[in-house]
């Protein structure tokens, strides 16, 4: 796994692409049990080499249960996101993950995590590669039949603030999906569920204390 780590981390193959250039940010390691598959990095994750150390990384961590330090144990918890490094910016937001990550790397990667137990598709291009033909039409369909993908998978919608508005037109997730999600966490990590959401809501400030960046 450090050769395959290392191999990613000094790629430059779309150096060419990059406005910020080449800084993939991934963690992984052979004893993890669940995967955190994501988009690609933002502005503040290719500033800092922490995955999620953002206001979505603080949502995400409420919705899953888990602390910083349970969420930043790579053998517990592998984050692998769609594209390594920082895409770059569009019209309405971030551009999509580079297609050139998963072609070189992700099933190599996959196979170096022989011991996961679920693997969290976050987005649209995740849910695409990691459920293919499987998925439903749209992402709302997707996320909705959440149960018809256990125990493996565990679609989510993106936990962006700008996903607010979907949140809020979608009260189901709260309501069913985000209890599953906690408990299938728990289950796989032999961990007690937070009962303090405040407890997860860690500030990105504090989440890179003790934190290893990626190179």
């Amino acid at each position: 796994m450090e050769a395959l780590l290392a191999e990613v981390r000094s790629c430059r193959v779309c150096v060419e692409h990059l406005p910020r250039g080449p800084r993939p940010v991934l963690r992984a390691h052979s004893e993890a049990r669940i995967l955190v598959a994501g988009q690609a990095p933002g502005t503040r994750v290719h500033e800092t080499g922490i995955p999620w150390n953002d206001p979505s990384g603080v949502r995400l961590r409420e919705w899953m249960g888990v602390a910083p330090d349970t969420f930043y144990d790579e053998t517990r918890i592998a984050i692998v996101p769609m594209g390594f490094c920082y895409p770059g910016r569009g019209k309405g937001g971030d551009l999509p993950p580079r297609k050139e990550c998963a072609a070189l790397f992700m099933e190599r990667l996959l196979a170096a995590l022989p011991k996961l137990e679920l693997i969290l598709p976050i987005g649209a291009y995740a849910q695409a590669y990691h459920l293919g033909a499987r998925r439903g039409a749209t992402l709302t369909e997707t996320v909705r039949a959440f149960r018809d993908y256990a125990p493996r998978y565990l679609p989510l919608p993106h936990p962006s603030p700008r996903n607010n508005l979907w949140l809020g037109r979608n009260p189901w997730f709260a309501e069913a999906v985000v209890p599953a999600l906690r408990r299938r966490c728990g289950a796989v990590l032999g961990d007690s569920l937070q009962t303090s959401a405040s407890s997860s809501a860690t500030t990105s400030c504090s989440v890179e204390k003790g934190i290893k960046a990626s190179p």
